[in-house]
């Protein structure tokens, strides 16, 4: 039996992930700039490639969305 099945439509909108980030783990000169934050949130596509650092959870989600994606919480 060969029948194509279409559980799972499409996503209209790009899923990335939203995890949060020691700023010690970032590159010296990113840390510099960033200066008095111990933690910031990352946004991710699927395949890993960073897109954005910003200053918390809330700001990466409203990003996410403004840009017509949908952010997914990575723990």
């Amino acid at each position: 039996m060969n029948v194509k099945f279409n559980a799972l439509p499409e996503a209209e909108r790009q899923i990335v992930y939203i995890r949060p980030v020691t700023v010690a783990e970032l590159p010296e000169a990113l840390q510099e700039q960033i200066g008095g934050v111990e933690t910031v949130y990352s946004v991710h596509r699927p395949d890993g490639e960073r897109v954005a650092l910003v200053k918390d959870r809330a700001l990466a989600f409203a990003l996410a969305r403004q840009n017509d994606l949908a952010p997914v919480n990575v723990h």
